[in-house]
C-alpha cells in the first residue's frame, strides 16, 4: 500500500494517518505551563474614578458652602427638644406597627376565608384604607368630633354605661395611632396574604387530614413556613412607617419633623434643622435595617444548612 492510497478502515491516505504512540516506557513530553491572565475590569475602573469624583464634588459643595450652616447643624443636633421628637418618631413607629400586624393577621385571614362575608369584609377594608390617602384619613381622624361630638358606651336596650366629648377621645395621639395604624393594616395585610399563599396547599390538607383546627394549622404549620417570606416586606414597611409619621406635623403632635418645624420659625434656620431632622432619619432607619437583617438571618438559618 503506498502513501497516497487510502487506509483499508479509516478511507485516509497512509500520510494521514496518525502516528503510532511512543511505549509506555517512554519519557512522555513535557507540556508547557499555561499562563493564568487575570481579568482586567476596565469599566468598572473607570465607573468608580467617576463615582469617586461625583462624591467629591457633593462633599466639597456641601462643606464649602456657608448656607447649610453646618455650625448650626452640630449646636442643635442633640437638643432635648430634637431628641423627644426622635423619641416620639421611635415611639409611635412601634405602637402603629404593632397594631397593623395584629389587624393585617386577622384581615389576611379572613381574606383567605371560604366565608363570602369575611373575605368580603376584607376586601373591602383593604379597597377603602388604600384607595384613599393617608393624610386624609390622619386629618379626618382628627376632625372626627365635627361628625359625632359625643359618644356613648351602652349595651343594646340598656341604660348608657358611660358618654363623654369626642374631642377628649381622639387626641393627636389617638387620631396618629388610627389613622397610620388602620391604614398600614391594610398594606400589611396584603403581605401576610402573600406569604401565607406561598406555602403549599398540600401542608394545610396535611393538617386538617391530622384533625387540626384551623388556628393550630395556622400558628405551628403555616406561618412558619411564611414568615421567611414575610420578613423583608415587613421591614421594608417599618422603614416606611418610620418616615411616614413626619405626617403627623399637620395634626400638632410633636414628632421629629415637628419639633424641627418649632424650632427654625422662632429662630428662621430653615435648612440646618431640617438637616438635623434628615440626619436622625438616617441613623433610626440604619438601626431599623440592621435589626431587620439580623432577624432574616435567623429565619434562615435551616434554609442555609
Amino acid at each position: 500500500m503506498t502513501d497516497n492510497q487510502p487506509h483499508p478502515r479509516l478511507g485516509l491516505a497512509q500520510k494521514d494517518v496518525p502516528p503510532r504512540t511512543q511505549p509506555s516506557g517512554a519519557p512522555q513530553p513535557v507540556p508547557p505551563p499555561l499562563s493564568v491572565v487575570a481579568p482586567r475590569y476596565y469599566g468598572r475602573w473607570v465607573s468608580l474614578l467617576v463615582a469617586i469624583v461625583l462624591v467629591a464634588m457633593v462633599a466639597h459643595s456641601m462643606i464649602t458652602n456657608p448656607n447649610f450652616a453646618w455650625g448650626t447643624v452640630g449646636k442643635y443636633l442633640f437638643s432635648p427638644t430634637i431628641l423627644e421628637g426622635l423619641w416620639v418618631t421611635v415611639w409611635l413607629t412601634g405602637v402603629i406597627m404593632a397594631l397593623a400586624i395584629v389587624l393585617s393577621i386577622a384581615l389576611a385571614v379572613m381574606r383567605l376565608s371560604h366565608n363570602p362575608l369575611l373575605a368580603g369584609f376584607s376586601r373591602g377594608y383593604i379597597w377603602f384604607f388604600r384607595g384613599t390617602p393617608v393624610l386624609v384619613q390622619l386629618i379626618f381622624w382628627y376632625n372626627l368630633a365635627a361628625l359625632y361630638p359625643t359618644f356613648s358606651v351602652s349595651l343594646p336596650f340598656m341604660p348608657t354605661l358611660y358618654s363623654g366629648s369626642m374631642n377628649d377621645l381622639i387626641t393627636p395621639w389617638t387620631a396618629a395611632i388610627l389613622g397610620l395604624g388602620l391604614n398600614e393594616a391594610a398594606y400589611m395585610a396584603e403581605i401576610i396574604r402573600a406569604g401565607i399563599s406561598s406555602v403549599d396547599e398540600g401542608q394545610q390538607e396535611a393538617a386538617r387530614a391530622l384533625g387540626m383546627q384551623k388556628v393550630q394549622w395556622l400558628k405551628r404549620i403555616i406561618l412558619p413556613q411564611a414568615v421567611p417570606f414575610i420578613i423583608p416586606p415587613t421591614g421594608n414597611q417599618v422603614i416606611g412607617m418610620l418616615k411616614s409619621t413626619s405626617l403627623v406635623s399637620v395634626i400638632s403632635l410633636s414628632d421629629l419633623l415637628y419639633s424641627a418645624q418649632a424650632i427654625y420659625s422662632r429662630t428662621y434656620e430653615n435648612i440646618p434643622l431640617l438637616i438635623v431632622a434628615c440626619i436622625w432619619y438616617l441613623v433610626a432607619t440604619t438601626g431599623l435595617s440592621a435589626i431587620q437583617s439580623k432577624i432574616e438571618r435567623y429565619f434562615q438559618k435551616g434554609k442555609r444548612r
